[in-house]
């Protein structure tokens, strides 16, 4: 455990840049991949990336590429930091290259994240023994604030993971915490999934103010401004759905205003009040356009896997399917046929006890090889 962990972030976003500059300042080796080179051509200019905020200082990296191949030769540890809409064409792309014993690290995995990069990882025929986890949230709010510059507004206190099988999160989090120990282990991958806080926040937020951030073209704080007491209690129906769900499968669900005393350290005796007592979310703009990830990524990657179990389990999640639909409206379009279905994830018809065991120990795999 003494050699040297190295990295590979695949995606050059808020997230990705922040992540790699952070892991770079605690002179860690990195390799930063996008498939777009334009949006690395800075970084790739300015010799590194510039971090600012709750850590600052300039920072070259090891490698910049729209090279999958060379981005994850070689690295112990995989971080994958793109909406989650992206994960399916990542995990198809890096699947010819991956070695013995890389982990692969969703940041996050937002709802079922896991369960589909493993069922591309099989339906691709990958032989190389890796692992494949989930965060439930990202590390970091973050922005990227100018070309080849990125600001860290605030790292979060614990960040919950989990490998599918359950049982080799362990490796995972002693790998992460060399570098990054604010990750913790986490029963399993359907826990950190029904955790999914962006679920309950970005799309409902996004379509409740959508008047506003058209009119404003996103000029107000999305979270401070954009939550008042009247849209808090949708936000508390949505996160109660989420928890009923979870409930149904066998996990306890933390509730939203759970998640901001333990990430952020925000009090309050309800939702509204702990939203607007986070400092962390000061500052932070709302999107531009509804036209956005907090839709295009959270209604099909959070929202419909949570009521897609929610169908299949007969636990009724009218919030929710009513979010759902006036996305459907706002985007025209079926987010229905794009999304985490339990039919893509691979769990339709399966018991509860069926899912549970194949996200703790994956014993139809276990039969196979004997």
């Amino acid at each position: 455990m003494t050699e040297e962990i190295t990295f590979a972030v695949l995606g050059a976003g808020h997230g990705g840049q922040a992540l790699a500059g952070y892991l770079a300042l605690k002179g860690f080796k990195v390799n930063l991949f996008n498939r777009n080179p334009d949006r690395i051509e800075s970084v790739k200019l300015m010799g590194g990336i510039q971090v600012e905020g709750e850590v600052q200082g300039f920072v070259s990296l090891n490698l910049v590429t729209s090279q999958i191949e060379e981005a994850i030769s070689d690295v112990q540890v995989i971080m994958v930091v793109v909406p989650a809409t992206g994960h399916r064409f990542l995990a198809e792309a890096m699947a010819p290259f991956l070695k013995d014993g890389q982990i692969i690290v969703l940041n996050p995995g937002r709802t079922g994240g896991a369960l589909e990069v493993r069922q591309i990882f099989k339906a691709r025929g990958v032989q190389a023994k890796v692992i494949v986890a989930e965060a439930q949230t990202f590390l970091f709010a973050s922005r990227v604030t100018g070309p080849a510059q990125t600001k860290i507004f605030r790292i979060k206190n614990s960040i919950p993971v989990a490998a599918i099988p359950a049982y080799q999160t362990v490796e995972v989090v002693q790998s992460l915490r060399r570098a990054l120990p604010q990750f913790v282990p986490e029963d399993n991958v359907l826990k950190t999934s029904f955790n999914n806080i962006g679920a309950i926040f970005h799309p409902t937020l996004t379509i409740l103010n959508a008047a506003r951030i058209e009119n404003t073209h996103g000029e107000f704080d999305y979270y401070i401004d954009g939550i008042t007491p009247s849209t808090a209690l949708i936000l508390e129906a949505v996160d109660q759905e989420r928890v009923k769900v979870a409930e149904a499968l066998g996990v306890r669900a933390i509730t939203a205003r759970e998640w901001l005393y333990s990430a952020y350290d925000a009090s309050g005796r309800n939702l509204y009040e702990a939203i607007q007592n986070n400092p962390g979310y000061r500052g932070i703009r709302a999107p531009s356009t509804i036209f956005h990830r907090y839709i295009t990524e959270d209604v099909p990657m959070s929202l419909i896997p949570i009521a897609s179990f929610g169908k299949m389990l007969k636990v009724p999640t009218p919030t929710m399917d009513a979010l759902i639909h006036l996305a459907c409206i706002l985007h025209q379009k079926d987010y229905w046929l794009e999304g985490r279905t339990v039919e893509r994830l691979g769990v339709q018809g399966m018991s509860v006890k069926e899912i549970r065991e194949l996200v703790v120990v994956e014993k139809e795999e276990e039969t196979k090889e004997k």
